[in-house]
């Protein structure tokens, strides 16, 4: 393949084409369970780059079709399911956007932002800010996960109750095609009635179907006060109940319901000492809440308070706190988003990014809970995520003393098993947020309707016929 290579260089630079020593950032996925080989790894700069890489690799998949070449588009590396990484063949190109990070336009009276795939999404919600505007995708990887990558796998996050997925916030894409033509989509309308809806075709096929290479973004107007609250709740019954008061006394300024268990708390008190976690030992959950609010502070705060007296009244919740300026909320946010990083601390873990009806949340949760203690005495449950959206990232820890590697090697499958076929059963999905990539995509064929799974398969051999973009993730072909 020294061929391609030449060909690839001359295309990006040579500077923009690694193959030699340590590419373990762009090789190894971010929760270091997969160890990958590239054949390259490249990085474009701009959108007719990405097109003649692609077109050459294709061209030279066409010549030798035999030769196993592939390639797996990679904004920041983040992912939580293997979607980005090469596999051990050292036959795949890593096509890294990185280089791909301009803001492109601003258009404050469509309140759109028109940005290159690899912008790293923190810089694109302070360069809206910087505006006088909110672009509220918001998610714990903010700081290094890219817009390509989260619309590649249709990111979710705390907003996702009011402002959708990152499919609800896109209105226009770039994208290069398998075949190395670039479809320009970057429309900034709201309605466009002319046939099938190819952008949202794109969003959440983790590159499978087409590499995007810039977006048209949705922005909104800055609230004019934001604020945070942390309620202990009894239950989860008494969760759901809270979720359903927040809804009536908060309306669309509601913005944020994020559930937590109390051992899930327990590992951050542990782990993060400098945080100090409020409530958590005498309650079952915790849950976070935030109201932004578009007429005033004073409105919100009242808001807040009523929600919270009827809930104390009503008995699901039994304390509460009011976050009395930025930083506290600040703090209280950053409690939650280190969750995931203090259960690494405990050590390796079995993750879930489920979904089930608001209404199924209690009783899921509670039967799953009693099969697990059945199966693995002494198991402990990590239980927190987006009650307000109905994803649940129900994950799975060995229990005290046991080695952790030991039990994700032995357990990971029947953990699994019955985990999804509770999500089955309950009406969910075993996909909520992350996306499928390679860690799922074999489950599919046991937890996604044979329709939908073939009508997909269909999809991915029409668009990319040579199996040249992400093959093996999402969905199989051949």
């Amino acid at each position: 393949m020294q061929t391609l290579l030449s060909d690839l260089k001359t295309i990006v630079g040579a500077t923009h084409v690694l193959t030699d020593g340590d590419l373990s950032a762009w090789t190894q996925d971010w929760r270091k369970r997969s160890h990958g080989r590239a054949l390259a790894v490249v990085r474009p700069a701009s959108t007719d780059e990405v097109a003649q890489v692609v077109k050459a690799c294709a061209n030279y998949l066409m010549q030798h079709p035999d030769c196993g070449l592939s390639i797996v588009p990679q904004g920041g590396n983040t992912g939580l399911v293997v979607g980005s990484t090469p596999d051990e063949t050292g036959r795949q190109i890593v096509l890294s956007l990185q280089r791909m990070n301009a803001v492109r336009s601003l258009d404050a009276a469509n309140l759109t932002m028109t940005v290159e795939a690899g912008c790293i999404l923190q810089s694109v919600q302070e360069r809206a800010e910087s505006e006088g505007f909110l672009f509220p995708l918001s998610l714990a990887a903010e700081g290094s996960c890219t817009i390509g990558g989260n619309l590649g796998t249709n990111a979710g996050g705390t907003q996702v109750l009011r402002f959708g997925n990152a499919r609800d916030l896109c209105l226009g894409l770039e994208v290069v095609t398998p075949q190395g033509d670039v479809w320009q989509g970057l429309s900034g309308l709201r309605k466009d009635n002319t046939g099938y809806d190819l952008k949202n075709l794109y969003i959440g096929a983790e590159g499978t179907l087409g590499i995007i290479t810039a977006a048209t973004l949705k922005l909104y107007p800055q609230p004019k006060a934001q604020l945070t609250a942390w309620a202990a709740v009894p239950s989860m019954e008494a969760a759901v109940q809270l979720l359903g008061l927040a809804h009536q006394h908060l309306g669309a300024s509601l913005t944020g319901f994020e559930m937590m268990g109390q051992f899930a708390l327990s590992l951050v008190a542990k782990h993060f000492e400098t945080l100090r976690v409020p409530l958590y030992q005498s309650s079952a959950f915790c849950v976070l809440l935030e109201n932004a609010d578009a007429e005033s502070e004073a409105h919100a705060r009242s808001q807040f308070e009523g929600l919270l007296e009827a809930a104390l009244d009503d008995g699901c919740v039994t304390d509460a706190v009011v976050a009395e300026n930025l930083a506290q909320a600040q703090t209280l946010w950053q409690i939650r988003e280190s969750i995931p990083l203090a259960q690494a601390q405990e050590g390796l873990n079995i993750k879930h990014d489920i979904s089930v009806p608001v209404s199924a949340f209690a009783t899921f949760v509670a039967q799953t809970d009693a099969l697990l203690a059945q199966a693995i005495p002494g198991v402990r449950l990590v239980n927190f995520g987006h009650l307000g959206d109905g994803n649940l990232h129900y994950n799975v820890q060995a229990p005290e003393g046991q080695d952790a590697a030991v039990f994700l090697r032995e357990q990971e499958v029947r953990v699994n098993q019955i985990v999804f076929d509770s999500v089955l059963a309950h009406g969910g999905s075993i996909s909520a947020e992350h996306g499928v990539g390679s860690l799922k995509v074999d489950h599919l064929t046991h937890y996604k309707s044979p329709v939908a799974l073939n009508t997909m398969r269909a999809i991915k051999q029409a668009l990319d016929p040579h199996n040249l973009l992400n093959p093996g993730r999402v969905v199989r072909i051949g």
